[in-house]
């Protein structure tokens, strides 16, 4: 895995702010180019960061440039949850995650150069397809999801922002969890075996669990597990499990019993699992009891063929 590289860039002294801009993308291309990288168009937007594509000569191959601006970035982001994010990715290395590549500083922007998964995110798929066509190809990737993240907690990571739009699509649709941007490291139980507990609130309220929505201590780890039933909810039924227009509202929702649509028709074994996921905290499986789960342990020939190809494309993943 690549080192950080910190490089400070300097503008030309000019009185007039479009110079300065003008001069500053001038040193931005160079910066970039020095490292060998080569922008392209826009593949995502946020309210303070912008993703490209980018042409590595380096890899050989495409990768996604995350563009930070310090002067529209909040101050607490840049000095905190940032250098927080690069810190955890630095350190995290599996085929179900978006891989870091380099992170490079200049004095106006910061960049974080990522694998580059070209067939979008599964909310794309999901507004495209509605829902997932086939039930053991949402249990594939349910899986794989399943797999980032116990490796992430196995690491002390939890991420904290688990939901579709953060979960990526390379070549061969295989799935990538991205985007660890509220991620935090260090957070392995005590000795004891009692959690760490967070106090942030972190994510969206759509895909947060119940704790998180009443400003209590919460385990992170057990949020994160909350996510992935309103994303597998999302992936079977083509919709989230909660409206989240009302705050008042999603209150009540989360606290109930999800209830489930009566089509598309759903196997009993997929909405037991679910159940146990968007559960109150209590009862909430925990991320290393979902793989024994009768719906995620049981493979029909279709979804060992997904398994099969799955395994051929981790061989060809960026390098």
């Amino acid at each position: 895995m690549a080192a950080v590289h910190t490089e400070v860039g300097r503008s030309d002294n000019n009185s007039s702010e479009d110079a300065e801009t003008a001069s500053s993308d001038q040193h931005k291309l160079s910066v970039l180019e020095n490292h060998g990288y080569i922008l392209g168009k826009i593949i995502g937007t946020g309210s303070y960061a912008t993703v490209k594509l980018a042409r590595s000569d380096r890899h050989q191959d495409y990768v996604a440039v995350k563009i930070v601006s310090k002067f529209q970035a909040p101050t607490d982001y840049l000095t905190r949850f940032l250098p927080r994010e690069i810190e955890v990715v630095k350190g995290l290395r599996h085929t179900n995650l978006i891989r870091f590549l380099q992170a490079v500083e200049t004095t106006h922007r910061v960049y974080i150069i990522m694998e580059y998964a070209e067939n979008g995110s599964l909310l794309d798929i999901i507004r495209k397809d509605t829902v997932i066509e086939e039930e053991p190809r949402a249990k594939n990737w349910f899986s794989q999801l399943r797999d980032a993240l116990e490796y992430c907690h196995e690491h002390g990571v939890v991420h904290r922002d688990v939901k579709c739009e953060n979960l990526l699509m390379n070549s061969n649709f295989d799935l990538k969890l991205s985007d660890f941007g509220f991620a935090r490291g260090h957070m392995r139980p005590r000795s004891d075996g009692t959690p760490v507990l967070s106090e942030t609130f972190c994510g969206s309220y759509a895909y947060a669990s119940p704790e998180i929505l009443k400003g209590i201590p919460y385990d992170p780890t057990l949020s994160d597990v909350w996510s992935m039933g309103v994303v597998l909810f999302a992936m079977v039924f083509g919709k989230l499990p909660f409206d989240d227009t009302n705050y008042n509202k999603l209150v009540r929702q989360v606290q109930s019993k999800v209830k489930f649509p009566t089509e598309p028709p759903i196997s009993e074994q997929c909405k037991s699992l679910i159940g146990k996921l968007i559960a109150p905290l209590r009862i909430r499986a925990k991320i290393t009891q979902i793989a024994k789960d009768p719906w995620v342990a049981s493979k029909s020939a279709a979804q060992k063929t997904v398994d099969s190809t799955s395994s051929r494309a981790a061989a060809t993943s960026i390098s």
